[in-house]
This record gives structure tokens, C-alpha cells and sequence, in this order.
């Protein structure tokens, strides 16, 4: 008998707790904790993206040849701090954009699942929201070219603050100018008149004439064809754009020097010219020097 009036009370315990619980768990409690979670969630999003994008903007000696990127050297000796400072205003403006698209997705499932929770008829608000996005697509989707523009441009450095540039905008006369600041939708400018605020989109080709073209030392040997620095100069720039060399653009005069025997040739290109690359130049070179004997 003692035990089982024992049982009784612990059930009732266990099930007034389990009641109390329930109580305090209520739906509108849930909601909150679902946007307590939500914030939570963006702002650990927005410490992952900063760690993230740092890494891939970071354009040290050991890591700056990647294969979406070519190492660009700057005309000048860029100081330290001026390095920096390109290098943190891509790290923030890059990870903005990429955060306001995560966060812009985890509060629309937010609302999704506090409209469920609380058994609200989320129709008329979704059907709303399609209307209200199908016209900010409509009228927006200059901005949103604009948004992936400048991302593309921070991710790959393609100019930064202090650059000068010059881009063809269907003006009169190409815009000229140093950059001043990189944002998410427009690049701002500055000329020798004014300031001059221009769409990301409107940049995509630009001629950035602060960075300059890569050089490269060849050696090759000249003993058995006699050839002239001016001749082996002329067959260097003439194998650009032949096969397996078809993206290999010479920038400026080819300059050597050298003796009779050997020559070494200074030859300045658009990128970085692989190890296969120089293998071939040389080798091609000899080649046509020999036949040309």
C-alpha cells in the first residue's frame, strides 16, 4: 500500500514539473528563443565570413599566386601601412556583402518558423513578401549587378583605394581618376575637378595604371646561331599567342645583353609566366634561331 500511494506522488511531481515546464515553454517563449537563435547565428556567420574572406584577401609573397588571381606587382614601393590599409577595406566591405545575403536568408526562415509556431497564416504575409521581392528584382536588378560587381572586385583585387585608374563609361572622354573608396553598390573616384561616384557594374573593365606589368629574366645560349640581341629580341615577341603560348602578351620592347655565347633577355608580360611557359619561349627560340642560321 505504502508503495504504491509512493508511486502516486512521484507521478504527480513528475507530471505537475512536466506541466510547469509546459507552461513556461509557451509559443510566444519559443518564438523569441527562435529570434534570440537567429541573432545569435548572424553574428557567429559574421565572425566565420571575416576569418574566411581575410584568408582569401590576404596577398602575402607565400600565397598571392592562386588560380583565380594573378599576382600584380604596384608601381612605387607601396608602404606597409598603405598595403594594410587595402587589405582591411576589402576584408570589411567584402564581408558585408557576403553577410547581408546570410543574414537576409536566416531571418526569412526565422519568420517562417515564428509564423508556424504561433499558428499564424503566414499566406497573406509570404504572398505580400512575393510581390513586394518581384518588384524590388525588377527595379533593383542594376543594384544587385552593382553588389556582385564590387564583390568580384574586392575578392580579386582588381583596384583598390589609392589606385589610379582610367575605365570607358560612353562619356566623351575616359574617366581618370585615384580611388578613394570601394563600397558595396559604388566606387568613388576622385579627378582633377571633383568627385566622381561610379557603379561597380560600369567598372568592370578598367585600366589600372598603378600596377605593373610582370618582368621576367630568359637566358639563352647564342653560340651555335650567331644571332644579334635585336634578332633574338624580334623571335622572342614573335612566339607570343603561338600554341601552348596563346596567352602570353609581351607589354614592352624585350631588352637583352649579353656576350657572344649567352644572352639574357628581359621580357615583361601581362601576368606571371609559368615554368612551362619560360621552358618554351627558350626552347622555341633556339629552335627558329638555328633553323634561321
Amino acid at each position: 500500500m505504502y508503495t504504491t500511494l509512493s508511486s502516486i506522488v512521484i507521478s504527480a511531481k513528475h507530471t505537475e514539473e512536466a506541466s510547469g515546464f509546459t507552461r513556461f515553454l509557451t509559443r510566444p517563449v519559443v518564438a523569441i528563443l527562435v529570434v534570440i537563435g537567429c541573432l545569435i547565428f548572424t553574428r557567429i556567420s559574421y565572425a566565420i565570413l571575416r576569418a574566411t574572406v581575410r584568408r582569401i584577401a590576404d596577398r602575402t609573397p607565400t600565397n598571392a599566386a592562386n588560380w583565380w588571381r594573378n599576382s600584380v606587382r604596384r608601381v612605387g614601393a607601396e608602404t606597409v601601412e598603405g598595403s594594410e590599409h587595402r587589405r582591411r577595406q576589402r576584408i570589411d566591405a567584402a564581408t558585408r556583402m557576403l553577410h547581408h545575403f546570410i543574414s537576409l536568408g536566416a531571418w526569412i526562415i526565422a519568420l517562417i518558423a515564428v509564423f508556424n509556431i504561433l499558428d499564424l497564416n503566414a499566406a497573406f504575409f509570404l504572398s505580400s513578401a512575393g510581390f513586394l521581392g518581384a518588384g524590388l528584382a525588377i527595379g533593383g536588378q542594376h543594384r544587385v549587378n552593382d553588389y556582385l560587381t564590387g564583390l568580384a572586385v574586392l575578392l580579386e583585387d582588381r583596384y583598390g583605394v589609392g589606385d589610379e585608374i582610367e575605365a570607358e563609361l560612353g562619356w566623351q572622354k575616359p574617366v581618370h581618376g585615384f580611388v578613394e573608396h570601394v563600397g558595396m553598390v559604388t566606387t568613388r573616384l576622385r579627378d582633377g575637378v571633383s568627385t566622381v561616384h561610379i557603379p561597380n557594374s560600369a567598372l568592370s573593365s578598367i585600366r589600372n595604371l598603378s600596377q605593373e606589368p610582370v618582368t621576367t629574366k630568359l637566358e639563352m645560349n647564342i653560340s651555335s646561331s650567331g644571332a644579334s640581341f635585336n634578332t633574338v629580341s624580334n623571335t622572342m615577341r614573335d612566339l607570343a599567342g603561338t600554341k601552348g603560348l596563346t596567352t602570353v602578351l609581351f607589354v614592352d620592347d624585350i631588352q637583352a645583353a649579353g656576350d657572344s655565347d649567352r644572352v639574357e633577355l628581359n621580357v615583361r608580360t601581362s601576368r606571371p609566366l609559368s615554368d612551362l611557359e619560360r621552358e618554351l619561349l627558350v626552347q622555341r627560340a633556339s629552335e627558329v634561331l638555328s633553323k634561321e642560321k
